[in-house]
């Protein structure tokens, strides 16, 4: 869950690399440091905190040079300290940046201490600067020193090396985690997110599991995992500056919430100008699948997990087709009875998720070759593994707490539930024209929630000296009480959890008393007047509710009940109109409290490590 950034060009690429990991920052912001190779010394510069902080130390020290590295870390071996910080460097002579875990560094470790290396940090990643350094003094150059030490590790791993010795050249390689080169007019780039090298080129190759290359001002060179020179292709991002700029919002989750009309008519679009649902929408290879599959399974993790529970009951309603949802991180560590006829969907954000990636890969091995991708970052990882895809178009999402995302993994589930039911025979053409009018519908039912923001800054006020949250919701809307409780914790560090409204006497009432805020999502369907009775439940032993209820419903404030309408019930789309609200009081809630928005203790965005 960490950032790399590097370049080697005709000029002072330090401003790059600086700007480069402000632009990752979202992916880890526990500490940040730059390696260059200087007049045949490697120099270096590092600093807990934020990259901002370690820019100024560099500014200070007035570091340039033509080649250089990059790092901003999510600490997992050793803690937020310098000495743990990257780049590490080897004798003075090497230097290293890593995003990944090395599951035998113990070992590797206690190897280079025997040959007479001391290490400084509690990192793993020494571990790989270390064995790289020693291959070289064996005599190996970077490169074979490279692809020679990372046939020893065993985990995942991103690297970026340079070496004062061979001040012309920079090695990458990757194994698990993602990694980008980016190409320029003599000047060439490495990075693990194309938005940390926009400021200087759109040309990308992403590397491929087990790769390694040797970049140059002038060439890149690629090697696959039995070092044979390879071609990958170039693509050109369509990332845009403008999606990593703040503009006039006070954070970028507050921004992400307010696009998500926007991502939303762009997720749908391809199904508006297909006039149905369909697989073409999901690609040439979809037809075949949806043909071969009795059953789906969904693997996910956090946020995407609770977007897959909420598409059980879609697929299971409107498909007529079984669907478990299973977290991936347990998944991947279990015996399974394979179906090889179970349509296996991963969801992720970033398409690099590891825990999600190894569970599709388990998945695989036992049989399950009919793979569906939902992701929203084009050519990533685990969408390249997949048989088929279905991209969400939500643009850059920087804010941790997943907001646009969430909404648009959820129009791309309805769009496969629907596709399979009409692949299935199921969906008669009235069904699918009154799915498309709700689908045509869906953004202006997103901004009509969007604007009762005024009325939910209130409810933050009373929110933000509380210690604990409850919220409740039934059937459909579970799912998304459970998503609220998770982004109130996130980000406000507010201890909150989500029970479906009927298992409050089964247990979680005990908890209920004056102090304990319960949020309750009342939407207009079949299953209101069972709300109406939970909350009964909880007003009689002296809990203060706040109901989200829809416009339509016969729904009225009370003393201890406290009501927001939201927009008219929008039918079997209501849970993504209902995910707007509890987004918007996890934000002013968190801004009540004084937490950082962006960037909340102990996470970060890209999950790539277990």
């Amino acid at each position: 869950m960490c950032g790399i950034v590097g370049a080697i060009a005709n000029r002072n690429i330090v401003p790059v690399l600086v700007e480069g990991l402000s632009r990752l920052e979202y992916r880890g912001y526990d500490s940040a440091g730059i390696a260059v190779i200087d007049h045949d010394d490697v120099k270096r510069v590092r600093r807990t905190g934020r990259v901002a902080e370690m820019a100024n130390a560099a500014a200070e020290q007035h570091l340039e040079s033509p080649l250089g590295i990059g790092h901003t870390r999510w600490a997992t071996h050793g803690g937020v300290t310098e000495s743990n910080a990257h780049p590490h460097v080897s004798f003075g002579e090497l230097a290293l940046v890593h995003n990944g875990i090395i599951e035998n560094h113990e070992q590797m470790r206690a190897r280079l201490q025997a040959e007479g290396y001391v290490f400084e940090s509690q990192t793993d990643t020494e571990v790989i600067a270390h064995l790289v350094h020693s291959y070289q003094k064996k005599g190996l150059d970077l490169l074979h020193a490279v692809q020679t030490a990372v046939k020893e590790l065993h985990g995942a791993f991103a690297i970026a090396v340079i070496s004062k010795n061979e001040p012309n050249r920079l090695i990458a390689a990757r194994q698990g985690c993602p990694l980008l080169i980016g190409l320029g007019e003599g000047e060439n780039f490495i990075a693990s997110d194309v938005s940390a090298i926009l400021q200087a080129t759109r040309r990308v190759q992403f590397l491929e599991e087990g790769d390694t290359a040797e970049v140059t001002r002038d060439k890149v060179t690629v090697f696959d995992g039995n070092d044979q020179v390879v071609e990958r292709p170039e693509h050109v991002s369509d990332v845009s500056l403008s999606s990593l700029e703040l503009g006039p919002y006070r954070h970028f989750m507050q921004k992400e919430i307010h696009e998500q009309p926007r991502a939303v008519s762009d997720t749908i679009e391809a199904v508006i100008d297909n006039n149905g649902f369909g697989p073409e929408l999901f690609g040439d290879k979809a037809a075949e699948v949806f043909d071969a599959i009795d059953a789906v399974k969904i693997l996910a993790c956090g946020t995407s997990y609770y977007a897959g529970m909420t598409a059980k009951y879609w697929i299971e309603s409107i498909a007529g087709i079984r669907c478990d949802v299973e977290i991936a991180s347990e998944y991947r560590y279990r015996d399974i009875v394979a179906n090889p006829k179970e349509l296996i969907v991963t969801i992720s954000q970033s398409g690099e998720t590891l825990d999600t990636m190894e569970a599709l890969k388990y998945a695989k091995s036992q049989g399950m070759e009919q793979t569906l991708s939902i992701c929203n970052v084009p050519e990533s990882a685990i969408p390249r593994a997949s048989k088929i895809v279905y991209y969400t178009r939500a643009g850059a999402e920087i804010g941790v707490a997943s907001t646009k995302a969430f909404t648009t993994q959820l129009v791309a589930l309805f769009t496969l539930a629907c596709t399979l039911a009409k692949v299935k025979g199921r969906l008669t053409a009235e069904q699918e024209h009154g799915y498309l009018e709700e689908l045509r519908a869906l953004p202006g039912s997103v901004q009509h929630a969007l604007n009762i923001e005024p009325q939910i800054i209130a409810w933050a006020e009373k929110f933000a000296p509380k210690h604990n949250a409850l919220f409740l919701g039934r059937g459909v809307h579970y799912p998304i009480a459970l998503e609220g409780a998770l982004k109130l914790k996130e980000i406000s560090y507010i201890h909150a959890e989500a029970y479906p409204a009927g298992e409050l006497k089964h247990g979680p009432l005990a908890l209920v008393d004056e102090s304990m805020p319960v949020v309750v999502i009342a939407p207009n369907d079949q299953l209101l007047e069972k709300v109406k009775s939970n909350i009964q439940e909880v007003r009689a032993r002296g809990g203060e509710m706040f109901v989200f209820a829809d416009l339509d419903s016969n729904f009225s404030e009370a003393e201890q009940v406290h009501v927001i309408r939201t927009p008219r019930h929008t039918g079997v789309l209501s849970p993504i109109v209902h995910t707007i609200p509890v987004q918007l009081l996890s934000y002013h809630t968190a801004l009540a409290v004084g937490t950082d928005v962006d960037k909340p203790r102990n996470l970060a965005k890209s999950v790539t490590v277990e």
